[in-house]
């Protein structure tokens, strides 16, 4: 399952120009095995965990994560429509 989960997040983010690691898109919240819901954070994808890390205030939270151990993810973001 890493393959996919790999890209759940791959596509619920983008690159940080010069790093490893991937900002959540705009608009767009995370949810790993029906945890806390993530927004705005960066993500890690290490070989063998992912970290998210986000900011609250003047502290700096990291959740970690095993891959082995993800059994759930869920994306939301905003509805797109071709309304105009």
């Amino acid at each position: 399952m890493k393959d996919t989960w790999e890209k759940i997040f791959e596509y619920a983010s983008m690159p940080v120009h010069g790093t490893l690691s991937r900002r959540l898109r705009k608009g767009v919240s995370l949810q790993v095995n029906e945890g806390k819901m993530f927004e705005g954070a960066v993500i890690f994808l290490g070989e063998k965990f992912v970290r998210i890390t986000e900011e609250q205030g003047d502290k700096v939270l990291n959740s970690y994560y095993d891959w082995a151990a993800i059994g759930s993810m869920k994306t939301v973001g905003s509805k797109e429509t071709g309304d105009k």
